[in-house]
């Protein structure tokens, strides 16, 4: 008789099992081991059920990764009211970030599934329509807000994509390509290259490369596009 009344009440303190649950949990294994590791079985036990229980709330593991995108794209910050255009646009792009910060995994999913898919995931244009709005209200025209679209591109949830990659930041699982012309005979074919790479300021965890400031080159980037625009605007 006892087994059977405490059962029924971690049967009642149990909350039910729901999307948000299954996507909340999903996001914290993939914020602690990447989205790789991520299998169903672990969100199941993660969650204290069968893995058969989460398919009545995702089909499947796009379905899931298209849930999770939304869920933290939905943290990024609505924009600032009673502001300029570009005061908004820097703090929600900003927000963005932040929110890429805490879940490293998210960008390189949202790249491949919105590849993936005809169209963004609900979230995502729901942060489109709204950040076009931001422009708009704004005064741009819709063919300046495309040409504003284009040139910021990924920047505009958060992340950019670098001209190279940088294979010797740690965590990076690419080996050392064995090919490589030592660094004395790079110094000397390539000397403005050389001069470069010793030259920048060093941040071991830069998403961006080893020798960048990762923060101060995204906002760097992110202002010199505002700016443009902001010239473009005054122009039309």
């Amino acid at each position: 008789m006892e087994r059977t009344v405490q059962a029924g009440s971690a049967g009642r303190s149990r909350a039910p099992l729901s999307t948000e649950r299954v996507l909340g949990a999903a996001v914290a294994l993939a914020d602690e081991g990447g989205v790789d590791a991520l299998s169903m079985r672990r969100i199941a036990q993660s969650l204290g059920v069968v893995p058969m229980a989460l398919y009545k709330h995702v089909a499947n593991k796009n379905e899931l990764l298209d849930g999770m995108i939304d869920a933290v794209v939905r943290e990024i910050d609505p924009p600032a009211r009673d502001t300029d255009w570009k005061t908004a646009v820097r703090g929600r792009v900003l927000s963005a970030r932040r929110m890429l910060l805490r879940h490293p995994w998210a960008a390189q999913v949202i790249e491949s599934r919105i590849k993936a898919r005809t169209t963004p995931t609900p979230a995502v244009m729901e942060y489109l329509d709204s950040m076009i709005g931001v422009f708009r209200d704004g005064g741009f025209s819709l063919d300046l807000v495309h040409h504003a679209l284009h040139v910021m591109g990924s920047r505009l949830l958060g992340f950019s994509q670098e001209l190279f990659e940088d294979s010797s930041r740690p965590g990076t699982d690419r080996e050392p390509d064995p090919d490589a012309m030592p660094p004395e005979e790079m110094a000397a074919r390539y000397p403005h290259v050389a001069a470069l790479a010793m030259a920048v300021t060093h941040d071991a965890d830069s998403v961006v490369g080893s020798g960048c400031d990762d923060q101060f080159e995204f906002e760097f980037a992110l202002d010199l596009t505002l700016d443009g625009l902001e010239r473009l605007l005054r122009t039309t």
